[in-house]
């Protein structure tokens, strides 16, 4: 059997620390690399860190299209039995795609607490949605539009998949689905990260998840200048800390 060989730089990381374990998962088409940032400042302050890779992802593309929303999820899963094993907390923290998962991890895992940054409640209803397995057969992929990062060095060296595999599309709908189901569900504390600038996704998706979700004890923070990729962009920082506060918070409950 051929070992898949991860892209340079973008592969799964874990820096060891105390027993809080922070569960860092990138977005889809993305990389580990997209949350190594967020993870180095987690651990300097002392935490456990595990950065996953998600299922057909930092590969090459035609691995992605094989994968479904559950094979995505079984790899956040596997990372918390793996963090379960050292932790006696542990919070998930995902980018986009990730933060649906975290948010998925929250409803049906027993997890302390959960952040979602760049997420998306719903894709944009387009009727070719219904037909993306077919569709695939013609158009396989749609590339991607340039990067609008503010952090030019960082948007240089980012790494993801240069096209959105359309069969992929559909999955991610199928998650988006399943995850919009479970919200009323999720109890434990939440925290929303989302820019006014995300031209990815709008920032009208954050009050509709945080409307949504059951948990009386959720947050948002709403930024002003960073792009879609908010763990690397120009206010990084101020999602880090933001993201140390509700740790620190969660592990006095």
């Amino acid at each position: 059997m051929k070992i898949k060989r991860i892209i340079s730089t973008a592969e799964p990381f874990f820096f060891p620390g105390n027993k809080t374990g922070c569960l860092l998962i990138h977005g889809f088409t993305g990389s580990p690399k997209e949350m190594r940032w967020m993870g180095e400042f987690l651990n300097k302050k002392g935490y456990s860190v595990l950065g996953i890779r998600l299922a057909g992802h930092a590969t090459q593309p035609s691995d992605l299209i094989r994968t479904r929303w559950w094979d995505w999820q079984a790899s956040v899963e596997d990372g918390i039995n793996l963090l379960n094993q050292y932790c006696k907390k542990i919070i998930t923290i995902g980018l986009s795609m990730g933060g649906s998962l975290s948010l998925l991890a929250a409803a049906t895992c027993s997890i302390n607490g959960a952040i979602a940054m760049s997420s998306l409640y719903a894709l944009q209803k387009d009727w070719r949605l219904k037909f993306a397995k077919q569709l695939s057969l013609f158009v396989p992929a749609i590339k991607k539009s340039k990067s609008d990062m503010k952090n030019r060095k960082a948007a240089a060296q980012h790494i993801d998949y240069p096209a959105y595999p359309i069969r992929s599309i559909a999955e991610l709908n199928n998650l988006l689905e399943e995850v919009q189901q479970l919200l009323p569900k999720i109890t434990i504390p939440v925290l929303l990260i989302h820019s006014k600038s995300d031209s990815a996704v709008n920032i009208e998706n954050i009050e509709k998840i945080y409307t949504k979700l059951g948990s009386s004890i959720k947050t948002k923070l709403i930024l002003e200048k960073s792009s879609h990729v908010i763990t690397e962009d120009i206010e990084r920082e101020k999602v880090f800390n933001a993201a140390l506060d509700f740790i620190r918070d969660v592990e006095k409950r």
